[in-house]
C-alpha cells in the first residue's frame, strides 16, 4: 500500500501543496501554509439516480424562502428581513466586541417568539465557555427563557446529536473554530477542521431547513480567520465592528444571498448587555444647546443608512513644529482642506497645531465630509460659532468649488428629521425635494459657504 503523504494548505485561500512552503503559491501570503492532515486517495464518482427529478423553475414553490424575524430589528435590517429556512449565517468580529452577547440576546428573543408561536426551541451551542458562564451572562442581560436550550460541546458528533434530540427552530454555534470533527486530523480551528465542521453544519441546515448562525474569529488584519472557502460555504457573512473605547457597535453584511449588502445595523454596548439603536444620532452629536466655535454637523451614508456626524476642529499656537492630529476623519483630506483654506482664503495655519475629530468615535471618511470639515476649521480660526441649525453636505475640490455627493436626498431628509433648519448643499447635482421647513441653500464654492454661516467673518 502506498504511504499517504501529509498535505499542507493555506489558511487564507485554501491552496494546497504536498510540502510546506513559507509563501502561498496562490494568494502570495507569507506564513499562512499549515499542515491540513492527510489527503485521501481520489475516487471515481458513480452516477446515482436522483431522489427528486428536476422541475421547471416556475413550478418551484417560493414559500420555503419566507423570512422569519429574529426579534432584533437592527439585525433583521442587515439580514434583509430575517432568517430564511436553511440559511447559514457567519458572524465575524474581533474578540470582546460583543458577538456572543448579541447572539445570546437574539437566541432569547427568538426563543420567546417560538414559545408563543408553539414552535420548537432554540439551541445555543458554546464551545468556548462553560454552560454556567453563558447562563451568568444571560442573567445579566435578561436573556433567560425556558425555551432556550444551552449545550457546552466542542465535538461535532455531539453537536449533531443535540440537533437530533431537540430538533430546534434555530441553532447558534459559538464558535466554528472551537468545534472539532473527531474523524479529521488536526486540532480545532485548523483548515481541515473548519472546512469539515462548516460543511457538516451547512448540509444539516439545507437538509432540514434549519437556520444556523455561527460565530467566526478574525485575524490581526480584521479578516475572517480560517480558509476563504468558509465564506463561500455560508449564505450570509456579517461583520461585527466596533471600537473598544466606544459604545457603538455596527453589523454590516459583507455577503448576503437573500438581501442587500449595503445595510448597517447599529447597537450600543451597555453594562446590561447590548441594545439596538434605531436612532444613533445621540452618540454622534454633542449638546445642541451649546454653540461654540469649531463645530459643524454633516450626514454620512453607511450603506443606505444616513448617519449624522459632528466634526470638531481646534487651532492653537504651535510650541514647536506644527502638528496635524485627526480622529475619526481622513487625515489626508483634512490636510487638503487646510491647503484650500490657506491658498484660496488666506487663512494661515503655518504656525498652528490643528486638531480635527468626530464626536462619539464616529468614522467619517467619505468625501462628503469635506464641507463640514472646512467650515469647522474656518470657525475655529475666526473664533466664531457657525449659525445655529446648519448642516453641511458636499465634497470640496482643490479649487475651492463644491462637488455633488451621492444620496443627497437621504441626507437632507435625515437632517430635517433631526431638526436642522438650514442645509448647505452643492450648487451642482440632482434636484431634491425640500422636506418640511428645512431651507436648502445651494452653494458653489467654499467662500460662499463660509460667508453664509459666518456673516461677520
Amino acid at each position: 500500500m502506498a504511504k499517504s503523504k501529509a498535505q499542507f494548505a493555506c489558511t487564507e485561500c485554501g491552496w494546497t501543496t504536498s510540502k510546506w512552503v513559507g509563501r502561498c503559491g496562490e494568494c502570495q501570503q507569507w506564513g499562512t501554509v499549515v499542515e491540513a492532515g492527510f489527503n485521501p486517495a481520489a475516487r471515481t464518482v458513480t452516477a446515482l439516480t436522483p431522489v427528486t427529478s428536476a422541475q421547471p423553475i416556475t413550478d418551484v414553490s417560493a414559500q420555503a424562502s419566507v423570512k422569519s424575524p429574529t426579534g432584533v430589528g437592527e439585525l433583521d435590517r442587515v439580514l434583509g428581513g430575517g432568517l430564511v429556512p436553511g440559511v447559514v449565517v457567519l458572524l465575524a468580529g474581533e474578540p470582546g466586541v460583543g458577538k456572543s452577547t448579541l447572539l445570546l440576546d437574539v437566541a432569547a428573543k427568538a426563543a420567546r417568539e417560538a414559545r408563543n408561536a408553539g414552535k420548537a426551541p432554540v439551541l445555543y451551542v458554546t464551545g468556548e465557555e462553560s454552560a454556567s458562564q453563558v447562563r451568568s451572562r444571560a442573567e445579566r442581560i435578561g436573556a433567560l427563557d425556558p425555551h432556550l436550550l444551552l449545550a457546552a460541546e466542542a465535538d461535532l458528533a455531539r453537536v449533531l446529536g443535540h440537533i437530533e434530540d431537540s430538533k430546534p427552530s434555530l441553532l447558534i454555534v459559538d464558535s466554528v473554530q472551537t468545534i472539532a470533527n473527531p474523524e479529521i486530523d488536526g486540532s480545532a480551528g485548523g483548515v481541515a477542521q473548519v472546512k469539515a465542521v462548516t460543511s457538516a453544519l451547512v448540509n444539516r441546515a439545507k437538509s432540514t431547513d434549519l437556520p444556523i448562525v455561527v460565530v467566526g474569529h478574525v485575524t490581526k488584519d480584521g479578516s475572517i480567520a480560517g480558509p476563504r472557502v468558509l465564506e463561500h460555504l455560508v449564505d450570509v457573512v456579517c461583520q461585527f465592528e466596533g471600537d473598544k473605547h466606544s459604545r457603538l457597535r455596527m453589523v454590516r453584511a459583507v455577503k448576503n444571498r437573500y438581501g442587500a449588502t449595503d445595510e448597517v445595523g447599529c447597537f450600543e454596548l451597555i453594562d446590561a448587555g447590548i441594545r439596538e439603536l434605531e436612532d444613533p444620532s445621540g452618540l454622534f452629536l454633542s449638546s445642541r444647546n451649546l454653540t461654540v466655535p469649531g463645530t459643524c454637523v454633516t450626514v454620512t451614508l453607511e450603506g443606505r443608512r444616513p448617519m449624522p456626524v459632528e466634526v470638531q476642529a481646534l487651532r492653537v499656537p504651535a510650541a514647536g513644529p506644527p502638528r496635524r492630529t485627526t480622529s475619526g476623519v481622513d487625515s489626508s483630506r483634512v490636510a487638503m482642506m487646510l491647503a484650500v483654506l490657506q491658498s484660496r482664503l488666506g487663512v494661515a495655519y503655518d504656525h498652528c497645531d490643528v486638531f480635527v475629530s468626530t464626536v462619539g468615535g464616529a468614522k467619517a471618511n467619505e468625501p462628503s465630509v469635506d464641507l463640514a470639515t472646512i467650515l469647522a476649521l474656518a470657525s475655529t480660526a475666526a473664533d466664531l460659532p457657525l449659525a445655529p441649525g446648519v448642516v453641511a453636505l458636499g465634497e470640496v475640490s482643490l479649487t475651492g468649488e463644491l462637488r455633488p455627493v451621492v444620496g443627497l436626498q437621504q441626507r437632507v431628509n435625515e437632517a430635517h428629521r433631526l431638526g436642522f433648519s438650514v442645509a448647505l448643499v452643492p450648487e451642482a447635482g440632482d434636484e431634491i425635494t425640500t422636506p418640511g421647513s428645512l431651507t436648502i441653500r445651494r452653494i458653489s464654492d467654499v467662500r460662499s459657504a463660509i460667508n453664509a454661516v459666518l456673516p461677520t467673518h
